[in-house]
């Protein structure tokens, strides 16, 4: 399937672990690249691997037709699949597979290797090549893509992702509580794909998740085109998440849903 633009498809979209109706975090995006000899092909990064996202992935993409995988932070839900995705390029049965670089935040080499019980050396650094994210002031380009990665606030290192390619910018949240570097990295984006795993109602920590009226208001102050919830936890009723939205915001919002798809 071509992608002219930007294209997404939500792999997964479960928030804390995989749900009955999707896997955890997982996103597809697809851009097509004309380079300078004229060839044209599409190019195709995924953003987070969370715990059973990898089977998913099978419905929409071959997975080792993947180029680059940028994950937001290390908490399961969002990169536990790169230990199968590991498995996979290793010991496929066209032979070992080629490093494909994997942008995630200090540590992330080392924390996979412990997922999968690995020595730190060489752990999966012959299947993957691990780099970190850089300062949001230099950007990531892949193919057509250009990513920045913008820390946001959670109980561990977490960045939200300003992705563009062709003209078009699809912003995602990561897992984050409300705060100015959100609203500053959604600025003008075409697509905001934002978690809502809190319900306003309930006496919610800070500094940990999005309500859906956290979302919306995000949504307004930074002037985007489109709004798609995502990360709503199984325990909560993903309408009350769209209902908190539509309330603080009069743009087109979606619930995301795994193996939904939408040009950018």
């Amino acid at each position: 399937m071509s992608a002219p633009g930007l294209r997404l498809t939500v792999v997964g979209c479960s928030g804390s672990y995989p749900g009955p109706d999707s896997p955890a975090s997982s996103y597809l995006l697809e851009a097509d690249h004309t380079d300078a000899a004229g060839q044209t092909r599409t190019w195709r990064i995924l953003v987070d691997l969370g715990n059973g996202a990898l089977g998913q992935l099978h419905r929409y993409v071959d997975p080792l037709a993947v180029d680059a995988v940028f994950v937001s932070h290390l908490h399961a839900d969002h990169c536990l699949d790169l230990c199968g995705y590991y498995v996979m390029r290793k010991y496929h049965p066209t032979g070992p597979q080629p490093r494909i670089p994997v942008w995630g935040p200090a540590g992330t080499a080392e924390r996979m290797a412990r997922a999968y019980d690995l020595p730190a050396d060489p752990g999966m650094t012959e299947e993957f090549d691990f780099r970190e994210h850089p300062d949001p002031a230099t950007a990531v380009e892949v193919g057509p893509f250009r990513v920045e990665a913008h820390e946001v606030v959670h109980p561990v290192v977490a960045y939200a992702l300003r992705i563009g390619a062709n003209g078009r910018t699809l912003v995602y949240s990561g897992d984050t509580g409300p705060c100015p570097a959100l609203d500053r990295v959604a600025q003008g984006a075409d697509l905001l794909l934002a978690e809502a795993s809190f319900e306003s109602r309930a006496d919610n920590p800070p500094d940990l998740h999005l309500t859906g009226s956290d979302c919306g208001r995000t949504a307004g102050v930074a002037g985007v085109g489109r709004l798609v919830l995502t990360h709503v936890p199984p325990w909560h009723d993903p309408a009350v998440a769209e209902a908190e939205a539509r309330a603080t915001w009069d743009g087109p919002v979606e619930l995301a849903r795994a193996g939904a798809t939408y040009d950018v």
